[in-house]
């Protein structure tokens, strides 16, 4: 399904891949760990989620200075040194008795997290130039299913040791093992500008106010993807599922992403970005609508939920590389973007839902999915203007 245009492409971005299994699997620790991090701190529930805003802001913050990085400095070494900060965060957050201890580690760990993810988009995009769109899609595939293993690695490390600390320390080794057949490659570069005029592709812009809808866009989709995995099992719960079947739903709709990236590597191939976005946002409100005017159960709402947000991120991040020129800051600018979505959006459902009630939930994606073909429908029209304007 992917192409190749020498043996350094392929072996460098299945390197990529093995790095974002670990990465996905750093970051799906938190959820599965909270209550074994609650216990080990002498902290209560609403105490500990402190750690999720640190991650956040650690987000934010490591996406910004590596897309900085990124432009001046060799990428391999910006990622090797990003993940041996994960690896000694991840080594010692589970022997951190102290819950302002435990909030710096995994700020530092949001860091060295979103500094993997931003740095390893980059120079997948530098890798392969307008040719990303299907590796893209790969990428953050990898990225769900190390997502997806980590509950798994947790329950065989209770299973076997009584411990979870364990799960911490495999997943450090899963990015230290990534490490070194990372420093054997060449480092792609970012194209330069007399690169980018000879492609084939359309010509890219320096826009700050593309840039600026990109990353309104990037916002509003993480938000709503963090909204859903985040609040549908407290919804679930809240409109009368047993507690079992309600912990199910995130686990059906992470399980629909990850197909769903899987299945946009081959649709990118014949489909435009353009087309692929609309489908998505078209399945999306069409399911939110479903689950409001009680048409859809909640687990084929949540696995067609699920697929609708699947393609979405990688599809509008290789469009933005058809669109722009992607230097690390512009990345950087973009993970950014993204984890302000994660981190105000999902905080505003919890007051809407004791305000408005259960029937609210659905409501708030379909409003977010409006938004976000407004902010589409924004981006196309200053596409054509600007495309326009070098036309003239």
């Amino acid at each position: 399904m992917l192409l190749f245009t020498s043996a350094y492409h392929r072996r460098l971005t299945w390197t990529y891949f093995g790095l974002f299994v670990a990465i996905g699997m750093s970051g799906g620790l938190l959820g599965p760990a909270l209550p074994h991090l609650a216990n080990m701190s002498g902290s209560s529930m609403s105490q500990i989620a402190v750690l999720f805003t640190a991650r956040a802001v650690g987000n934010m913050s490591g996406a910004i200075v590596t897309g900085l990085l990124m432009d001046r400095f060799n990428g391999h070494r910006v990622l090797m040194a990003m993940g041996i900060i994960a690896v000694v965060g991840l080594a010692l957050a589970p022997l951190s008795p102290m819950l302002l201890l435990l909030t710096l580690l995994f700020m530092l760990l949001g860091f060295a997290e979103a500094s993997l993810n931003a740095g390893g988009n980059t120079l997948l995009l530098w890798l392969h130039r307008d040719a990303a769109g299907p590796n893209v899609s790969a990428l953050h595939f990898c990225f769900s299913f190390g997502n997806m293993l980590t509950p798994l690695i947790m329950v065989a490390a209770i299973s076997l040791t009584g411990q979870f600390h364990w799960t911490f320390w495999v997943v450090a080794l899963g990015i230290a093992a990534m490490l070194w057949p990372l420093s054997r490659f060449t480092s792609p570069t970012m194209p330069t500008a007399e690169q980018n005029s000879r492609s084939p592709s359309s010509a890219k812009h320096n826009d700050p106010l593309l840039l600026g809808l990109f990353m309104l866009l990037f916002s509003l989709y993480v938000g709503i993807e963090i909204t859903f995995a985040g609040w549908v099992t407290a919804y679930g719960t809240l409109v009368g599922l047993p507690t079992e079947q309600a912990a199910l739903l995130a686990t059906l709709f992470w399980l629909a992403l990850s197909a769903g990236r899987l299945l946009a590597i081959p649709l990118l191939r014949i489909c435009t970005p353009w087309h692929v976005l609309l489908g998505c946002l078209a399945l999306g409100i069409s399911t939110a609508s479903g689950l409001h005017l009680g048409w859809l159960t909640l687990n084929v709402g949540a696995l067609l939920f699920g697929l609708s947000a699947s393609a979405f991120f990688p599809t509008l991040f290789a469009l933005c590389n058809q669109s722009m020129m992607m230097r690390g800051r512009t990345t950087g600018a973009i993970f950014t973007a993204a984890g302000s979505g994660a981190l105000l959006i999902p905080s505003l459902t919890g007051p809407l839902l004791d305000i408005a009630g259960a029937e609210a939930f659905p409501v708030l994606l379909a409003g977010l999915w409006l938004l976000i073909a407004v902010g589409l429908a924004l981006l196309a029209l200053r596409l054509r203007r600007l495309s326009a304007a070098v036309a003239a």
